[in-house]
């Protein structure tokens, strides 16, 4: 590939997903989007780079850029955020609020829809009325085609085997024969929506819980910063902020501070909720 392009073209990936990519990640590129050059009748990827570097099509940089996304994800992923959800966090929350009020969930970057899902499952098995109420879980990603099979709600046998039980499979999803389809009662208290991160939340309102896990990771520091200070300003005045088990605010924010004896949750720091206050 020629540098001038490639160049231009991890630029242009970056200020629009926050996704740093560099020469050693020429590889990547080149696996990732050969087959979008051949669908384009392009003679390879360098055909491709240079086509967008000229005429800078929209469709085909979002395309490209959807392909470059890590869209990794799985059931009940790490199993201790759900735990903590369940006995520390929501107990301490529905305490602290009286009268309660409906709950209002953000699962940020929600990729193919297993998280949402998964806290969706994980509420309805404390067969808690109060908690269920008027509870609403709002999942977005950047990339549509991502999306689309989140809304589906249908995985295949190997991605509902990684992370849920026979008996979560079975009382959860449908057997449609080689699929299994989320079952409507879960499905319709998760409402997808296109969000890219890097926009920051204007519009998005305020959340009691905010899931953003194993996304900073590919972000460079100021565009951490930027990200964990809008997540921050998202954020109830008491409620709780779930990053990933490599992720830390250490260094890059001081919106927000750890929670005490809970590993990769965060709350509003007190200055912030001072001046929310007054």
């Amino acid at each position: 590939m020629i540098d001038l392009e490639f160049d231009h073209f991890c630029r242009l990936v970056h200020e629009r997903s926050g996704l740093v990519l560099g020469p050693e990640k020429a590889y990547l590129v080149r696996g990732r989007l050969d087959s979008i050059a051949r669908t384009e009748g392009l003679a390879d990827v360098a055909a491709l780079l240079a086509l967008i570097r000229k005429v800078a099509p929209d469709r085909l940089i979002q395309r490209c850029v959807d392909a470059l996304a890590t869209h990794e994800s799985s059931f009940f992923r790490d199993g201790a955020p759900f735990e903590a959800l369940k006995t520390q966090v929501l107990p301490q929350l529905l305490a602290g609020r009286n009268p309660p009020r409906p709950l209002r969930i953000w699962c940020a970057a929600c990729s193919s829809g297993q998280e949402p899902y998964s806290l969706a499952i994980a509420l309805n098995e404390l067969a808690n009325p109060q908690v269920l109420r008027g509870i609403e879980i709002i999942a977005t990603d950047f990339s549509e085609p991502i999306l689309a099979k989140a809304r589906a709600g249908v995985f295949s046998d190997f991605e509902v085997r990684r992370g849920l039980t026979p008996e979560r499979l079975q009382r959860w999803f449908r057997d449609e024969g080689g699929a299994w389809k989320i079952t409507e009662s879960i499905a319709r208290m998760v409402t997808f929506r296109p969000h890219n991160l890097l926009k920051g939340t204007t519009g998005m309102g305020v959340f009691d819980i905010i899931f953003c896990r194993n996304v900073l990771i590919y972000f460079d520091p100021e565009r951490k910063r930027r990200v964990l200070e809008s997540l921050a300003a998202a954020l109830a005045d008491d409620g709780s902020l779930f990053l990933g088990s490599a992720e830390t605010i250490l260094g890059l924010t001081d919106k927000l501070e750890t929670t005490p004896g809970a590993r990769g949750i965060y709350r509003k720091a007190p200055i912030i909720s001072a001046q929310r206050a007054g």
